[in-house]
């Protein structure tokens, strides 16, 4: 959630636009991509590897975890997922194409997208500029979340 506002596509558009992706990319489209695709899609709780490959075996017992780590590390390098990098170096995943930042909480692990327009619209400052080309400003903010203050974490 966003701004309060749901930020997923409809899942059927985001699948079709994945299949139509993974046709342009030449990457073959198997019951098992589309599954993982599907779970990372349809959910806002930015899942670790191991939580979607849980979720999937109840659906394709035969899935092995490595098929999921491989699938989602192809997705990444085609832009299809993004990840969220958490103080556990844990990788937790997110299938939103919009340009938004994420909250993590240090204590429970618990992701959330926001929008940050006035950072977004910022210019790189001068000490970086001749770094090179920027492609990617998303930023990751850390800390403990409300619920984990109030139950004294």
């Amino acid at each position: 959630m966003r701004n309060g506002k749901n930020s997923l596509a409809p899942l059927e558009e985001q699948m079709a636009w994945f299949s139509e992706e993974c046709r342009r990319a030449g990457l073959k489209l198997t019951h098992q991509r589309l599954e993982i695709y599907r779970e990372i899609a349809s959910c806002r709780d930015h899942p670790s590897v191991e939580t979607v490959y849980q979720r999937i075996r109840s659906r394709i017992p035969t899935i092995s975890l490595d098929t999921v780590y491989r699938a989602l590390a192809n997705f990444e390098s085609l832009g299809f997922v993004s990840r969220v990098h958490t103080i556990q170096n844990q990788a937790h995943y997110d299938a939103v194409r919009e340009h938004h930042h994420h909250l993590v909480c240090d204590k429970c692990g618990h992701i959330m997208d926001f929008d940050w327009q006035a950072l977004d619209e910022t210019p790189a400052p001068d000490a970086i500029k001749g770094w090179g080309r920027i492609d990617n400003t998303k930023v990751t903010l850390q800390g403990v979340c409300a619920s984990c203050l109030k139950a004294g974490r």
